[in-house]
């Protein structure tokens, strides 16, 4: 899905920023803008749950090709019907939380969690760490 107006390249900024800071900077992660339609047919089809959510993370490390290529950390989706709806209630723009969804889909594919209160506010404190640093200080670990 391309809607005019969205601008791509701070969406791969902020997983660049993402992967750098775990030390993972050698990973390859695909994204996917879709609308609501569509991410709730894969959440219904891949978790069971009939209804549209703000991302989803298919990481590549599972199953029997997990070690065919371990760059590729898989594929993060994200519902820009929704992101809209989020952004809007949180008082941001559509990009910054394009940018905050895609961190948090490539932190699931890096195995953070939120099922629990704990993994949810370890992921918390990481997405702002990322979001507004630049490269070069994630790099140098400030």
């Amino acid at each position: 899905m391309r809607r005019p107006g969205i601008r791509t390249a701070p969406v791969r900024k902020a997983i660049e920023k993402t992967l750098i800071g775990e030390k993972r900077d050698d990973a390859e992660v695909s994204v996917l803008l879709a609308g609501d339609a569509r991410i709730r047919k894969l959440n219904r089809e891949y978790r069971g749950i009939d209804s549209a959510t703000d991302v989803l993370a298919f990481a590549m490390g599972d199953g029997e090709f997990a070690d065919l290529h371990p760059q590729l950390l898989g594929d993060v989706i994200i519902s820009v019907d929704t992101a809209e709806k989020q952004a809007e209630k949180a008082g941001r723009g559509l990009l910054e939380e394009l940018k905050l969804l895609a961190m948090h889909g490539t932190l699931h594919l890096l195995c953070y969690d939120d099922e629990t209160s704990a993994d949810r506010a370890l992921m918390s404190r990481r997405e702002p760490q990322y979001l507004n640093t630049p490269p070069a200080s994630i790099r140098k670990g400030k």
